[in-house]
């Protein structure tokens, strides 16, 4: 499986990224070996998630929320139902 993730950062800020092991990644950004964004924003907390069968798929769906403005990105984590 795979799957495009947000992250809110201790700042407050929002982080969105592919993966095909969404448990491991979460343990890896908060570990500080993450993204360089995430790095010093610790610790996170996934917000949200979406599952896809292929990686183009994820990988299209997080370049679209990357578009999207923050307000959107705090409404489509309000909405989820995964968490």
């Amino acid at each position: 499986m795979n799957y495009v993730y947000i992250l809110k950062c201790s700042d407050g800020t929002l982080y969105t990224g592919y993966t095909n092991n969404l448990k491991k990644r979460l343990e890896v950004h908060n570990r500080g070996k993450g993204a360089k964004y995430t790095r010093c924003r610790l610790p996170v907390e996934l917000v949200y998630f979406e599952e896809y069968s292929t990686k183009s798929e994820a990988t299209k769906r997080e370049y679209a929320i990357k578009q999207l403005t923050r307000e959107s990105k705090i409404k489509l984590t309000e909405n989820n139902t995964n968490i």
